[in-house]
């Protein structure tokens, strides 16, 4: 097996294509010492590396002196001895740390050329993940011609930096998402649906953001029914360089009115937000869609990377609707800024906020959702929202009119 091919940890393809779940843990692993071995297996050196979750990785060797290095993002290595872990006359030194931020290393210095056989991560007999490694002798010369660190953008060696705008388009794209449609209706209240409102409002919003020279995509323009994977990968598909979805609730019990921003977070805000995640991640199952049985940990730890960058543009974005919208005298929510666990939030590239623009059970939100001059001002907050978040966003100010 040549090492080139066989040595990256991860198939980076999927990266924009997965279905994404959302980690519960920190991103980075931590190095399980009772379990992982370094040793001298006849001929052949083995490593057996344990960590508490999966995590991007890669190995390679270099010359001058002969060396095997193992990349990874990231793992604390603090509970590493070299003296109950390495067990080789093959490995003559090591090192490992946290050598640049998000990145940890470990180096083995070789007592003589070799080359790596196999290498793979495995979940699915352990606790976290098992890194297994199998090098076996090879002539100086072999070890030369597969020595340095195969190329691939995934691991340059600094922290990620936030998703590149895609240069065939010169104008920003937002991607609106008209919560519900079809078979499902969403809150219902007062003879109205959700899915209808959210439609509505969705083409208002549309033509207010066109007018000031930023395209925009629905990703529905009719009644009907899409899965929440779906939504995302519409946006995803076109370039979209936003993705804002907008609601409309209803509680069965109590009181609340006004509009509100969520976020991404796997800690709801409140109970109600945490309900209404529920319910609306529960859209596909109504429809038949199983979104668990394909995520993957190491796809997750992948998005986990791309998220820290792109979490933070989120959360700039909804600062700015809520602001906007204030500014703008819509009805906003007691508490206007949340988090929640929402499916349609988690694409891990493109900025996502969704936006509640009101409650169903309530009404005089009601009356203002269905009142063309509230809901233009609701329209005008969100789109100066965008707009004051794209003119100072990095990445999204280059595509913005001087």
């Amino acid at each position: 097996m040549i090492f080139r091919t066989a040595a990256l940890g991860l198939v980076l393809a999927g990266l924009t294509v997965a279905p994404v779940r959302a980690a519960t843990e920190p991103v980075m692993s931590t190095f399980m010492a009772e379990t992982s071995l370094i040793e001298d297996f006849g001929s052949d050196l083995h490593l057996r590396l344990h960590v508490s979750r999966p995590v991007p990785w890669r190995v390679f060797t270099l010359t001058d002196p002969l060396r095997l290095v193992l990349d990874f993002a990231e793992v604390d290595f603090s509970t590493f001895d070299p003296a109950t872990q390495i067990r080789s006359d093959a490995v003559t030194a090591v090192r490992v740390g946290r050598f640049q931020p998000g990145w940890s290393r470990m180096v083995l210095t070789l007592a003589e050329p070799m080359k790596v056989e196999t290498a793979g991560l495995s979940t699915t007999t352990v606790d976290g993940a098992m890194l297994k490694i199998q090098l076996a002798k090879t002539t100086e010369a072999r070890f030369e011609e597969t020595a340095g660190a195969p190329p691939n953008d995934v691991f340059r060696l600094k922290s990620p930096e936030p998703p590149a705008i895609l240069p065939e388009r010169d104008r920003l794209l937002v991607a609106i998402d008209p919560g519900h449609g079809g078979f499902d209706p969403g809150a219902q209240a007062g003879g109205m649906t959700e899915a209808n409102l959210m439609l509505m409002a969705a083409r208002d919003l549309k033509t207010s953001l066109e007018a000031v020279g930023i395209d925009v995509l629905l990703t529905r323009d009719e009644d009907t029914f899409l899965p929440l994977t779906t939504r995302v990968g519409i946006a995803r598909a076109a370039g979209a360089h936003l993705f804002v979805s907008l609601h409309a609730d209803a509680l069965p019990t109590g009181s609340a009115s006004g509009a509100a921003v969520y976020t991404l977070s796997e800690t709801a805000s409140d109970a109600a937000s945490r309900k209404l995640a529920e319910r609306l991640s529960q859209d596909d199952l109504i429809a038949g869609v199983d979104l668990g049985g394909a995520d993957d940990d190491l796809s997750v730890a992948l998005m986990d990377m791309v998220r820290r960058d792109t979490r933070p543009r989120s959360d700039a974005l909804a600062a700015h609707i809520v602001r906007s919208l204030d500014r703008r005298d819509a009805n906003l929510h007691k508490r206007p800024r949340l988090q929640a666990d929402f499916a349609v939030l988690r694409a891990a590239d493109i900025p996502s906020v969704l936006v509640e623009l009101g409650f169903l059970s309530d009404p005089q939100d009601r009356i203002r959702l269905m009142d063309a001059e509230a809901r233009a001002r609701t329209v005008a907050g969100i789109r100066d929202g965008i707009l004051a978040w794209a003119r100072t966003d990095d990445a999204a100010s280059r595509l913005m009119s001087p």
